[in-house]
């Protein structure tokens, strides 16, 4: 089988670390077909294809990249196909017409993630997500399967798929454990993953005058500069600890030596139904969860009781909570061990990925 992006690196945590590694693992042949200019390898027993360095620009990538993607994916007469971006929507349509079972990868509601995209006018918004969503439907109905990240993307692709699976990103319950010997917890909280407006970023940095002596540590990439000059403005900036991008070691000894994690995203349309990969990391490494008080991830953090929820507009609401647990070590490690309970025995990897093998095995002769 072949798995292809031109869109994500190659060591993509859902894509290779996940989906790729668990079907190695299961005895399938894999190829993973990217677009980084770093060469072909093969690792954890997956095969992966280069077609080469992206070209600069957006339309000059979704021009260029899905014709070496195809030929890629001829060459190595795979037994199925699997895709993982939306411009590579044609592509699946051209194998599907080979007679290929293929499956598309719906990582994100693309439709709803439209409504807050900065570089289309706002005035265009709505009409550009409804266009792509009937796209988005007419192709994906000539298509074998869709595997959904999470529950909604699965149930809206039900109405017009052959066939849609929830196969939810999950974490390893290994990967992000707790070190065996507890490291202290220090006055600091953190987010990890893209440094973005509407992921609440700027309210984090906000909430921190409202949290004395308290760092908010930050891992990940700024969305552009602008916005990483506007954040360093904020006088809460000189309780930041910026790391930047970082591997998943360091993210692990982040998470280790934290009291608590952030993902107090703003309610845009795309998040709300959302199950963010963040908060279930969180909660893997036994620290407790600040999240948005939406209505899904509130019976989630509640009925697990492994966080609290606020509104993720309010800075001083963010402080409120970050110095609950900041100041309470008894409740670090109550939420926290409650967190790694629910994910050991329902939010894990293991268990989407029998969802996974039973998709494959279903279409597969």
């Amino acid at each position: 089988m072949v798995h292809v992006t031109t869109v994500h690196p190659r060591d993509d945590i859902r894509i290779f670390r996940k989906e790729c590694v668990s079907l190695a693992r299961a005895g399938y042949r894999v190829t993973q077909v990217v677009g980084d200019g770093r060469g072909d390898v093969e690792v954890d027993g997956v095969r992966i294809v280069d077609i080469g360095p992206r070209p600069a620009g957006r339309l000059a990538r979704m021009r260029q990249q899905p014709r070496a993607a195809l030929a890629a994916v001829l060459a190595a007469q795979p037994a199925l196909v699997h895709f993982h971006d939306p411009e590579l929507l044609p592509l699946g349509v051209q194998l599907a017409r080979r007679g290929l079972p293929v499956v598309y990868d719906a990582h994100e509601d693309v439709p709803r993630q439209i409504l807050t995209k900065q570089w289309i006018p706002g005035a265009l918004r709505g009409a550009v997500a409804a266009a792509f969503e009937w796209y988005e439907n007419h192709q994906v109905a000539r298509l074998s399967a869709v595997a959904a990240a999470t529950p909604h993307i699965a149930a809206r692709f039900a109405k017009v798929a052959r066939l849609a699976v929830n196969v939810s990103n999950f974490p390893r319950t290994d990967e992000l454990a707790p070190p065996a010997e507890a490291v202290p917890r220090e006055r600091a909280v953190c987010y990890v993953g893209g440094l973005m407006r509407t992921r609440g970023l700027l309210q984090m940095v906000r909430a921190m005058p409202h949290a004395p002596g308290v760092t908010l540590v930050l891992c990940g990439s700024f969305e552009d500069a602008a916005f990483e000059a506007e954040m360093r403005a904020e006088p809460g900036w000189a309780q930041v600890q910026y790391l930047g991008q970082v591997d998943r070691a360091t993210v692990r000894s982040v998470l280790a030596r934290c009291s608590a994690g952030l993902v107090t995203l703003l309610p845009m349309p795309s998040y709300l139904d959302s199950l963010p990969i963040k908060m279930f990391e969180y909660m893997s490494a036994e620290l407790p969860v600040i999240a948005s008080n939406f209505p899904l991830w509130q019976g989630i953090v509640e009925t697990t009781g492994c966080g609290l929820c606020v509104d993720p507009a309010d800075p001083r609401a963010i402080g409120r909570a970050v110095l609950d647990y900041v100041e309470h070590p008894a409740r670090v490690f109550a939420a926290g061990r409650a967190g790694r309970r629910a994910v050991l025995h329902t939010y894990h990897w293991p268990a989407a990925e029998r969802e996974l093998l039973a998709l494959y095995a279903q279409l597969l002769p």
